[in-house]
């Protein structure tokens, strides 16, 4: 039985020890769905790294096992954090947990109702600042640094040993680890715990070779692509608006190391990715999620996959193969059912009459 990522990973969890208090919703062990139609599309193996399927819907949860843990074995009493959402939900359900208070800083009007709602009903404090999720992260910093309360946003360290899991199992299930990843990139984070878990794996030996790592944020709200910080970033992907990530140097030490890149999705390619996810591959994403694919898309059409293929050597036996992509999804749709809602067009009111459905069934 799966009992989450600390029992799974505990001896690639350096943090972990015997006297932490492992506090775990049992999360990870998400799937690695094949797509067809990408595959088809793209002429190369391309999965589907579902994170929308953690505890509380998104890949938060992967580090938030670790970081809740931690805080627990140092006697904390709160935990606290700034949020566009996921990490909200995810810090409130978990410090629920382990009986925790959870004090939540999110910017005003700009976190998806599914998340407002989870960290609410995980019974968070929720407090909406006049300002954006840079200013909120600021003050949770500040806050944590003058009062016994534990900082759980990703520059805890133990955030991103928990978020590294994900590149475990990929390579868990794939038998080594894919040629390219791509993923959405909001305080970068993310990007560099999978470049950090793949890293650790290669040296205990587990896999060969390393992936380049691809990551992609959205176009109003891009300072890594642009080289400056973004005061006012704007993108219907709420969970990467972030203008100045915490991340942002390690990021750009993943995309160097791996010899990848960090590109840029305009809000309009996000939504064709959200909309072709859902209906060509019957996977519900969040907006932001969309942004691997939708970056996947852009590189197709620059031929960029075409130019860069696995190379014969030493350290790849297999670089005959197929060259294999994974796409991390980090997000579940129903954590912003308003963008369905908003984009897509709205159900037709008929009269209760079998003729009538007939009718608009094309019977």
């Amino acid at each position: 039985m799966w009992q989450g990522i600390i029992s799974q990973y505990k001896n690639y969890l350096d943090c972990i020890n015997n006297k932490t208090p492992v506090v775990t919703i049992n999360e990870g062990n998400t799937p690695l769905v094949y797509s067809h139609n990408l595959s088809k599309l793209i002429g190369a193996e391309v999965y589907l790294k579902y994170e929308g399927l953690n505890p509380t819907g998104s890949f938060k949860d992967r580090g938030m096992t670790v970081a809740i843990s931690k805080a627990k074995e140092d006697k904390s009493k709160a935990v606290i954090c700034a949020s566009t959402g996921n990490t909200s939900a995810s810090a409130s359900a978990y410090a629920a947990k382990a009986g925790l208070k959870s004090i939540v800083l999110v910017p005003e009007g700009a976190i998806a109702l599914g998340k407002l709602s989870q960290a609410l009903i995980h019974g968070a404090i929720v407090l909406q600042v006049k300002g954006n999720f840079d200013d909120a992260l600021n003050m949770v910093r500040e806050i944590s640094s003058k009062y016994p309360i534990t900082l759980v946003n990703s520059i805890n360290p133990y955030r991103l040993e928990g978020q590294k899991t994900g590149a475990f199992e990929i390579c868990d299930c794939l038998g080594g680890a894919p040629d390219f990843q791509v993923m959405p990139v909001g305080n970068a984070g993310n990007i560099t715990a999978y470049w950090k878990g793949y890293k650790e794996y290669r040296e205990k030996g587990k896999i060969k070779v390393l992936p380049k790592m691809l990551g992609f944020q959205a176009a109003g709200a891009a300072p890594i692509v642009k080289g400056h910080i973004i005061r006012k970033p704007k993108t219907i992907a709420t969970a990467i608006r972030i203008g100045n990530p915490a991340s942002w140097r390690r990021a750009q030490e993943a995309r160097d190391e791996s010899g990848g890149l960090i590109d840029m999705v305009s809000d309009k390619e996000i939504l064709s990715a959200y909309k072709f996810l859902a209906q060509k591959e019957g996977v519900f994403v969040e907006p932001a999620s969309a942004a691997s694919v939708a970056g996947l898309f852009k590189l197709v059409k620059k031929g960029y996959f075409s130019r860069i293929r696995p190379k014969p050597s030493l350290g790849c036996p297999d670089a005959g193969r197929t060259t294999r992509i994974v796409c991390i999804l980090t997000g579940h749709g129903l954590k912003d059912p308003d963008m369905v809602l908003a984009t897509i067009k709205k159900p037709k009111v008929i009269k209760a009459d079998i003729k009538a459905v007939l009718k608009e069934i094309g019977y």
